[in-house]
């Protein structure tokens, strides 16, 4: 895609190499600016927005800014940047050096962002922090509902200054001091645009069957051989050992359960026959 100039002046255009942006720096300061770019969510085919903000700008302030957005270009269409209040009145025109310029160019997947001014006074530079710039665009119809679409925040792609040949691979944010550029650290924090709202996806109901268990035919008798014995005993702890090979008969199960404690089947119940059947208790 043909790379498109959205808000600059031919006069911008011609004297961008002039900036302050395009001397090479000398100097890097410890401090740290963050350049964070917003979330927001947007429906397919509608209109999408996020800010571009700076903060923790350093107490000298910043006489020049320059980065990339990048973004993905089968989701989202650019339609338009503009200047945010952090960046104040602005002109269009890079040779003033009465306001500041706030200049930027798109192509598809990139944006280049740059606000600089030739003023010396700091107290006309970008200070504090807030919104540096918006970005409206359009979502691509047809964009699935949950889709999460990063913009994230990049160097600009061009020479560390005209001339160098070497490509730039740091972000330019700093101000002039006798001549020499000093050059302040950046953290970038990406955003994203997500469209619609995640599917959510409902569990199925769960049945909960309860079993119908049958009473007590006769308590004890857990291999249902209608009588009470150590048999029923054996049984149980045969069934406790190996259920796949001994397992007890539903009724069985339910007469050998005499310590009514309705835990199931377990070697306290054969050890209550046994003392039955040894008359050592009287009742199960």
């Amino acid at each position: 895609m043909k790379t498109k100039k959205i808000v600059i002046g031919a006069m911008a255009a011609a004297m961008l190499s002039l900036s302050v942006c395009s001397i090479a720096p000398a100097v890097a300061a410890d401090e740290t600016v963050q350049i964070s770019v917003s979330k927001t969510t947007a429906e397919a085919g509608g209109s999408s927005k996020v800010d571009v903000s700076l903060a923790d700008i350093p107490t000298t302030g910043l006489q020049c800014c320059n980065f990339a957005i990048k973004y993905d270009p089968k989701v989202l269409t650019i339609k338009d940047i503009t200047a945010g209040t952090l960046a104040g009145t602005v002109s269009g025109d890079a040779s003033s050096s009465m306001l500041p310029n706030f200049n930027n160019y798109s192509q598809e997947g990139l944006i280049s962002v740059m606000w600089s001014t030739s003023v010396d006074d700091a107290s006309r530079w970008l200070k504090g922090e807030g919104t540096f710039c918006t970005i409206t665009g359009t979502v691509a119809a047809g964009t699935a509902n949950g889709t999460v679409s990063e913009i994230t925040v990049l160097p600009t792609s061009r020479e560390t200054y005209d001339g160098s040949g070497v490509m730039n691979d740091a972000f330019d944010c700093g101000y002039l001091k006798d001549g020499v550029k000093v050059n302040f650290n950046v953290k970038p924090n990406a955003g994203s645009v997500t469209i619609g709202s995640e599917e959510t996806t409902t569990p199925p109901a769960t049945t909960t069957t309860t079993e119908n268990k049958p009473g007590v035919s006769l308590r004890g008798d857990a291999n249902l051989d209608n009588k009470v014995s150590v048999a029923d005993a054996v049984a149980i702890l045969q069934s406790i050992a190996n259920k796949d090979k001994y397992a007890l008969k539903p009724q069985g199960a339910v007469n050998g359960d005499v310590e009514g404690n309705n835990d199931g089947i377990t070697g306290a119940d054969a050890l209550r026959i046994q003392k039955w059947d040894a008359g050592a208790i009287t009742t199960l």
